[in-house]
């Protein structure tokens, strides 16, 4: 194994999809995760098409009006609506997705 020194800068890049704070179902998580893992790898250099096509799914299958940002050194602040709320990094990308808000809740 390789030691790493205090002073060694260490950027660690990760394939899987990491959940950062999230208030949906367990069911709901799933399926939206493994839907912006599919994006991303469809549409692995074109932010755009990645958010229509996970907001257009998350439309269909639970109802309007989802907002998705996709992309790379964006800072947010939101409201959501309850129990409708996914923050997520995949593939050194953040996905961050929500529903239209009726509460006003902030991520940390």
């Amino acid at each position: 194994m390789t030691e790493v020194k205090k002073d060694d800068v260490v950027k660690i890049l990760h394939t899987y999809p990491l959940c950062r704070k999230c208030d949906m179902s367990d069911e709901m998580k799933q399926e939206a995760m493994e839907l912006c893992v599919t994006a991303a790898e469809k549409y692995a250099d074109n932010y755009e098409s990645v958010s229509r096509m996970i907001k257009e799914t998350m439309d269909k299958k639970f109802g309007a009006s989802w907002h998705t940002v996709v992309g790379e050194g964006y800072g947010f602040e939101i409201t959501y609506q309850l129990k409708h709320l996914l923050y997520m990094y995949c593939a050194v990308k953040i996905n961050y997705q929500s529903k239209s808000h009726q509460n006003k809740n902030k991520l940390p």
